[in-house]
């Protein structure tokens, strides 16, 4: 319990397919029982710095909350609940249809629009989650005798979408533009029609770093193929006007696809893909399964959206993105300061690496319990011996929500040198 993995308890010679997983829950309930399971919790409120909820096993806790994905606090902000409220009201709570038949709404069809303005593209596609949008524009994109080549760092979506393309896959060393340029120049000697595919992130959400986007798009450009960039964790909270890493590169509206989740900082779950090419859209809603076979968006998720932008866009967005950088600063800096190691590149995500599997998860589970809501990252998301607290920051933290963080980080650190002394 203290070590391994899920999938080292998967059966694959039982003949009962639902059989070969059972071991993996029964795994997972032993770590429960014996307070090593920090996953599935639930909320019993609004998302808020300091939140109460339930463990899987019903076991209550209340604390300060860098648990939850609300980087602009926008979850539960006012106008935020009356866009929804009033959505409801005059659109109804269901989009009945998928977006290729008749499942857009006037809102979502806005939605789209104010998209592109925001993002400077010509033609924006919304999906009802970030999932869809990425597994479903990589495996749109890239078919049978293509290639992808894929950060090997990149979202699990992205993964996924790349193995089920039916395209060759190529993982390159995380953020290198050097490799997928080697990669590039070999696979256009050998086959120079070849569809390619390059797949990043503008923000890596387990190690908080981003790529050098400009030179990995000259890169692209120069070998004739198709860069896609995730942008799912800085979109809205980063940047002097919102618009993520691609602002702070000069990117914004010049990567050749760009696709993001709302669920991060727009208050809402649901994605979009988004390209200088007309026409592609219309093609997205009739061949890519993700929207041709889901039903689309709610009015109520476009509502909510549409208002977080406009939040986002303005005097009150650039004051929320300020305090949550001042929060970032000072949960890194006092972190550091007591000698916890954080590691990657200021944003709403704060990783603090933590160590081995079974120290890690004893760690969390006495953080949670006493009055510190973190979340534990663990093989094989990272390495086997990287586990590490993804600490997630609010607009609405206090200097004294992230001093109460570190003191119990402290504190557990402490008990357990004890214990292991």
């Amino acid at each position: 319990m203290l070590y391994g993995m899920a999938k080292d308890y998967y059966v694959p010679d039982e003949i009962n397919l639902v059989k070969r997983w059972v071991p993996v829950g029964d795994w997972l309930h032993s770590r429960g029982r014996h307070g090593l399971e920090p996953y599935q919790k639930s909320t019993s409120g609004s998302i808020q710095p300091v939140t109460a909820g339930r463990l899987r096993d019903g076991t209550a806790f209340e604390g300060v909350n860098f648990a939850s994905q609300d980087y602009l606090s926008l979850a539960s902000h006012p106008r935020m609940i009356e866009a929804a409220q009033h959505a409801a009201g005059k659109c109804g709570v269901h989009s009945a249809g998928s977006s290729s038949l008749m499942g857009n709404s006037a809102l979502s069809i806005a939605l789209e629009q104010r998209l592109e303005a925001f993002l400077g593209f010509k033609e924006c596609t919304l999906f009802p989650t970030g999932w869809t949008a990425g597994f479903g524009a990589v495996k749109m994109l890239a078919r049978p005798g293509d290639h992808v080549v894929i950060d090997i760092l990149a979202h699990a979506c992205l993964q996924e979408g790349a193995e089920c393309s039916g395209a060759k896959v190529h993982r390159f060393p995380h953020l290198s533009n050097t490799a997928v340029e080697r990669r590039l120049s070999r696979i256009r000697a050998a086959e120079p029609r070849a569809g390619i595919l390059v797949v990043t992130e503008t923000l890596f959400s387990m190690d908080s770093d981003s790529p050098d986007i400009a030179e990995l798009q000259a890169i692209c450009t120069s070998y004739d193929a198709t860069l896609l960039v995730d942008c799912a964790h800085d979109l809205g909270c980063m940047g002097p006007t919102g618009r993520g890493v691609l602002e702070t590169q000069s990117l914004v509206g010049k990567v050749d696809v760009l696709l993001g989740a709302f669920s991060k900082t727009f208050g809402s779950i649901g994605g979009f893909v988004a390209t200088n090419f007309e026409g592609f859209r219309s093609a997205m809603r009739a061949c890519c399964g993700p929207q041709t076979f889901t039903n689309a968006m709610t009015p109520i998720q476009a509502a909510v959206i549409l208002e977080a932008i406009e939040i986002v866009d303005s005097a009150e967005g650039a004051s929320l993105r300020a305090k949550l950088r001042n929060n970032i600063d000072h949960l890194r800096d006092q972190l550091k300061r007591q000698g916890f190691k954080t590691i990657g590149d200021p944003s709403a995500i704060v990783p603090v690496v933590i160590g081995d599997s079974g120290t890690s998860r004893k760690m969390t589970h006495h953080m949670i319990l006493n009055g510190a809501i973190v979340n534990l990252v663990e093989s094989p998301a990272v390495a086997r011996n990287q586990s590490r607290w993804r600490l997630q920051v609010m607009a609405g933290h206090s200097d004294a929500h992230i001093d109460r963080l570190v003191e119990q980080a402290c504190a557990t650190r402490q008990a357990f040198e004890r214990v292991s002394a």
